[in-house]
C-alpha cells in the first residue's frame, strides 16, 4: 500500500480546514491502496492554523538546518514540520509504501515547486520537508 496526502482523498485537513480533493487519489483510497497521511495533524498542528512557508530555502534546507518554516504570524513551527515528515516516513515503512501521492506547492508535501517564503504567492523551485525525507529514503514522490 502507498501512501498520500490525507487532504488528496478528501480530509478536511489543510491550514485552512479544507480538503484538497483529488478524484484519482480519492479513488485509490476507496480501493485500499493508499493510506492517507497529513504530516501537519501527525505533528499536532490545529485544523484551521495560520499559512507556513519555508523561509530561506527548501525542505532539504530546513532538514539540513539551513532554513526555517515559518507561519505567517511569526511562529516558528520548523520542528513540527520535522517531526511530521519523520512520522509519514514511519508510516510509509509500514504500509511497505514505495510511492507517495503528495499536494502540491505544500511545505510538507510540495514537490518540484512550493512558496518561496515570503506570503506573497510566488513560487520557487523545491521540495517540502516530508517530499525530500521521503525521496531521501527511496519513494517515489508523486506531486498532485
Amino acid at each position: 500500500m502507498d501512501i498520500a496526502s490525507a487532504c488528496l482523498v478528501g480530509q478536511k485537513c489543510r491550514y485552512d480546514g479544507k480538503a484538497n480533493e483529488d478524484a484519482d487519489v480519492k479513488k485509490m483510497y476507496e480501493q485500499g491502496l493508499v493510506e492517507p497521511v497529513c504530516p501537519e495533524l501527525l505533528a499536532k498542528l490545529a485544523v484551521p492554523r495560520c499559512p507556513s512557508e519555508i523561509v530561506g530555502g527548501d525542505g532539504k534546507d530546513v532538514l539540513a538546518g539551513r532554513a526555517r518554516v515559518m507561519a505567517q504570524d511569526g511562529a516558528d513551527i520548523t520542528q513540527e514540520f520535522i517531526e511530521g515528515a519523520q512520522k509519514t516516513w514511519q508510516i510509509a515503512q509500514q504500509c511497505g509504501a514505495k510511492r507517495a501521492y503528495l499536494k502540491s506547492k505544500s511545505p510538507s508535501c510540495g514537490c518540484g515547486h512550493i512558496y518561496d517564503g515570503t506570503f506573497s504567492g510566488v513560487m520557487m523551485e523545491g521540495d517540502g520537508v516530508t517530499s525530500v525525507l521521503l525521496k531521501k529514503h527511496g519513494l517515489e514522490v508523486i506531486e498532485v
